[in-house]
Protein backbone atom coordinates (compact mmCIF):
# COMPACT_ATOMS: atom_id res chain seq x y z
CA UNK A 1 0.00 0.00 0.00
CA UNK A 2 1.43 3.44 -0.76
CA UNK A 3 2.24 6.04 2.02
CA UNK A 4 0.00 8.42 0.42
CA UNK A 5 -2.81 5.77 0.68
CA UNK A 6 -2.14 4.99 3.97
CA UNK A 7 -2.35 8.63 5.03
CA UNK A 8 -5.54 8.97 3.42
CA UNK A 9 -7.31 6.05 5.44
CA UNK A 10 -5.70 6.96 8.67
CA UNK A 11 -7.11 10.32 8.83
CA UNK A 12 -10.17 9.12 7.05
CA UNK A 13 -10.21 6.37 10.43
CA UNK A 14 -9.39 9.45 12.92
CA UNK A 15 -12.47 11.46 11.24
CA UNK A 16 -14.81 8.83 11.74
CA UNK A 17 -14.06 8.68 15.75
CA UNK A 18 -14.26 12.33 16.14
CA UNK A 19 -17.23 12.88 14.05
CA UNK A 20 -19.12 9.60 16.09
CA UNK A 21 -17.93 11.28 19.69
CA UNK A 22 -19.68 14.71 18.17
CA UNK A 23 -22.75 12.64 16.53
CA UNK A 24 -22.68 11.59 20.44
CA UNK A 25 -22.68 15.08 21.66
CA UNK A 26 -25.30 16.36 19.19
CA UNK A 27 -27.34 13.42 20.26
CA UNK A 28 -27.44 14.33 23.59
CA UNK A 29 -29.04 17.24 22.87
CA UNK A 30 -32.48 15.60 22.53
CA UNK A 31 -32.30 14.36 26.21
CA UNK A 32 -30.41 17.06 28.20
CA UNK A 33 -29.38 20.63 28.14
CA UNK A 34 -26.22 21.38 26.53
CA UNK A 35 -24.52 25.11 25.52
CA UNK A 36 -26.41 26.35 22.15
CA UNK A 37 -22.90 26.43 20.68
CA UNK A 38 -23.35 22.98 20.47
CA UNK A 39 -25.92 23.03 17.84
CA UNK A 40 -23.50 24.88 15.43
CA UNK A 41 -21.62 22.18 15.40
CA UNK A 42 -24.10 19.85 13.44
CA UNK A 43 -22.50 21.01 9.65
CA UNK A 44 -19.12 19.92 11.14
CA UNK A 45 -20.58 16.77 11.93
CA UNK A 46 -21.34 15.81 8.33
CA UNK A 47 -18.08 17.14 6.53
CA UNK A 48 -16.22 15.24 9.01
CA UNK A 49 -18.43 12.11 7.66
CA UNK A 50 -19.01 13.00 4.21
CA UNK A 51 -15.09 15.02 3.87
CA UNK A 52 -12.99 13.52 6.13
CA UNK A 53 -14.41 10.03 6.49
CA UNK A 54 -16.43 8.88 2.99
CA UNK A 55 -13.90 11.48 0.29
CA UNK A 56 -10.63 10.40 1.95
CA UNK A 57 -11.19 6.98 2.42
CA UNK A 58 -12.39 7.05 -1.50
CA UNK A 59 -9.30 9.06 -2.53
CA UNK A 60 -6.87 6.62 -0.88
CA UNK A 61 -8.60 3.43 -2.14
CA UNK A 62 -8.46 4.74 -5.30
CA UNK A 63 -5.03 6.14 -5.22
CA UNK A 64 -4.18 3.11 -4.48
CA UNK A 65 -6.24 -0.13 -6.41
CA UNK A 66 -7.22 1.91 -9.66
CA UNK A 67 -5.03 0.34 -12.92
CA UNK A 68 -1.37 2.30 -13.28
CA UNK A 69 -0.96 4.79 -15.88
CA UNK A 70 2.47 4.04 -17.09
CA UNK A 71 5.15 1.43 -15.44
CA UNK A 72 7.30 4.63 -14.46
CA UNK A 73 4.18 6.39 -12.99
CA UNK A 74 1.72 4.06 -12.16
CA UNK A 75 -0.26 5.92 -10.22
CA UNK A 76 -0.13 9.23 -11.91
CA UNK A 77 1.48 12.48 -10.62
CA UNK A 78 2.51 11.57 -6.48
CA UNK A 79 3.21 15.20 -6.02
CA UNK A 80 0.18 16.15 -6.89
CA UNK A 81 -1.78 13.03 -5.31
CA UNK A 82 -0.22 15.17 -2.25
CA UNK A 83 -1.20 18.27 -2.97
CA UNK A 84 -4.96 16.65 -3.07
CA UNK A 85 -4.50 15.43 1.00
CA UNK A 86 -3.22 18.43 2.51
CA UNK A 87 -5.70 20.88 0.27
CA UNK A 88 -8.38 18.68 1.32
CA UNK A 89 -7.38 17.98 4.93
CA UNK A 90 -6.66 21.70 5.48
CA UNK A 91 -9.93 22.44 3.83
CA UNK A 92 -11.63 20.25 6.13
CA UNK A 93 -9.96 21.30 9.61
CA UNK A 94 -10.81 25.44 8.64
CA UNK A 95 -13.93 24.42 7.72
CA UNK A 96 -14.45 22.49 11.41
CA UNK A 97 -13.04 25.74 12.21
CA UNK A 98 -14.83 28.20 10.88
CA UNK A 99 -18.14 26.98 10.32
CA UNK A 100 -19.19 27.08 13.82
CA UNK A 101 -17.42 30.69 14.71
CA UNK A 102 -18.98 31.94 11.69
CA UNK A 103 -22.65 30.97 13.09
CA UNK A 104 -21.74 32.23 16.63
CA UNK A 105 -20.16 35.35 15.56
CA UNK A 106 -20.89 36.06 11.90
CA UNK A 107 -17.29 38.21 10.51
CA UNK A 108 -15.81 38.93 7.65
CA UNK A 109 -12.98 36.70 8.76
CA UNK A 110 -14.85 33.41 9.20
CA UNK A 111 -17.13 33.77 6.19
CA UNK A 112 -13.68 34.28 3.85
CA UNK A 113 -12.31 31.09 6.48
CA UNK A 114 -15.71 29.61 4.80
CA UNK A 115 -14.79 30.56 1.42
CA UNK A 116 -11.29 29.72 1.61
CA UNK A 117 -12.17 25.91 2.81
CA UNK A 118 -14.45 25.82 -0.04
CA UNK A 119 -11.85 26.52 -2.43
CA UNK A 120 -9.42 24.31 -1.04
CA UNK A 121 -11.42 21.09 -1.12
CA UNK A 122 -12.58 22.09 -4.27
CA UNK A 123 -8.73 22.39 -5.72
CA UNK A 124 -8.55 19.07 -4.14
CA UNK A 125 -11.23 17.21 -5.95
CA UNK A 126 -10.06 18.77 -9.41
CA UNK A 127 -6.55 17.73 -8.67
CA UNK A 128 -7.55 14.22 -7.67
CA UNK A 129 -9.98 13.88 -10.98
CA UNK A 130 -7.25 15.28 -13.16
CA UNK A 131 -4.69 12.62 -11.52
CA UNK A 132 -7.01 9.69 -11.43
CA UNK A 133 -8.93 10.54 -15.14
CA UNK A 134 -6.13 8.86 -17.24
CA UNK A 135 -6.05 5.57 -14.75
CA UNK A 136 -9.99 4.84 -16.05
CA UNK A 137 -9.70 2.90 -18.97
CA UNK A 138 -10.56 -0.17 -21.00
CA UNK A 139 -7.07 -2.04 -20.39
CA UNK A 140 -3.60 -1.41 -19.89
CA UNK A 141 -1.53 -0.89 -23.32
CA UNK A 142 2.21 -0.93 -21.50
CA UNK A 143 2.85 2.65 -22.18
Amino acid sequence: MPPLTRWHIKSAFIYLAVAMALGMVLALGAVMQLPTWIAYLSPVFFHLIMVGWVTQMIFGVIFWMFPIVTRARPRGNEKLGWAVYILLNVGLLLRVLSEPLNAINPQDVWGWGLVLSALFQWLAAVFFVYNSWPRVKERYRGD
